[in-house]
């Protein structure tokens, strides 16, 4: 089994945030991730990819067609947006890395696993700082 891999970049501003919680609490918990006037990072989607080469073709994905799959349903939506106010997919939900990567999934597996004759999406791995990142397996 071959993993293919794409990574992809986008900015985004966001704000860890429970309403249910005082300002201290929040504070306690989140740090000055719970600033309200938000804070942004320069996040890293890696998109894995597993299965075997198409015979014709050589490739287990066609890595400029995964490309622009992943742009315009994920990238699009997200890159130098804020992701509590301006991402449809993420209202109502806490904006953190580990529910905004599985709304990735949500969006891209089924859209992946179109063009991939011989696998499927495996994994995605998102980068919220080069020390900080979540992965995500689909289960």
């Amino acid at each position: 089994m071959i993993h293919v891999c794409r990574k992809e970049h986008f900015n985004a501003a966001h704000k860890l945030w429970n309403p249910n919680w005082t300002e201290e609490k929040n504070f306690q918990i989140f740090g000055p991730c719970s600033n309200v006037n938000w804070h942004g990072h320069n996040f890293e989607l890696i998109v894995t990819v597993k299965g075997l080469p198409d015979p014709e073709t050589g490739f287990v994905v066609d890595l400029k067609h995964l490309s622009t799959l992943i742009q315009t349903l994920v990238i699009e939506k997200v890159d130098h947006k804020n992701l509590n106010l301006d991402v449809d997919f993420m209202f109502g939900k806490m904006a953190s890395c580990e529910n905004l990567v599985m709304e990735f999934w949500k969006i891209l597996a089924p859209a992946v696993n179109q063009i991939v004759p011989h696998g499927k999406l495996y994994k995605l791995t998102l980068y919220e700082t080069p020390r900080n990142f979540v992965e995500y397996f689909g289960e």
